[in-house]
Order: structure tokens, then sequence, then C-alpha cells
């Protein structure tokens, strides 16, 4: 049974910084893209960032293009999330997830249909 664990949440002041990880298990997870959504208190799930299989292609949600990088490391199972100059209105549950189709070349937003619990982001003004 496919497993992802979310840590590296925590509270940070607006322009901080935090490295979000996820550990993935139950899965082939060489060949599978991840990604990252959030969901804030009272609004929809919404996308952050997903990663190929190979890390050669990379997706950006709208609003944190050019502030947030995903990477990957493929011999330990994990996908990060660095955040960097973090506005207060990136406060959310931020999830790790994975879309288990195989060796896919490009990123399918909606098919991400494997997620963790989440690890909680808190920015503070």
């Amino acid at each position: 049974q496919a497993q992802l664990v979310e840590s590296g949440g925590g509270v940070v002041q607006v322009g901080g910084s935090l490295r979000l990880s996820c550990a993935a298990s139950g899965l082939d997870f060489n060949s599978a893209g991840m990604a990252w959504f959030r969901q804030a208190s009272g609004k929809e799930r919404e996308f952050v960032a997903a990663l190929t299989w190979n890390g050669v292609t990379a997706e950006y949600g709208d609003s944190v293009a050019g502030r947030f990088t995903i990477t990957r490391y493929n011999p330990k199972n994990a996908v990060y999330l660095q955040l960097n100059n973090l506005p207060a209105e990136a406060t959310a549950v931020y999830s790790c997830d994975a879309d288990p189709t195989s060796f896919l070349p490009f990123i399918r937003r909606t098919a991400f249909n494997v997620w963790g619990k989440g690890t909680q982001v808190t920015v503070s003004s």
C-alpha cells in the first residue's frame, strides 16, 4: 500500500524559508510523477508544484512560481519542496502527492491520486 509521509512544516515569518520533505513507500517511486498540493483553511486544494519521474520537467502554480522549487532524490524515495520568500497567504497544509503512472514524460495535474496527510506551514506577519 502506497504511503507518503511529509515533514518539515512549521511556523515562519513573512519572507522566511522552509524546506518540506516527503518520504514515499509502497509504490514504484522511480517511475512516478510527484507533486505538492496545499489547502488553506476554508479554501479548495491548490496545485503547488510537480516533477516528472526523472526530474526533467517541472511545473509550478502561478502563485508560487519563482519562489518555490521542487526536487527529488530517487535513491531515497524522497521529494522536496523549498519554499522561499514566504508570504502570509502561503499558510496551508502542504501534502505530497504521487501519480503512479509509469515513466510519463509530462505532468498531469489531475492524475495525482495518492497523497499523504500533509504538514502544516504557518507564515506569520
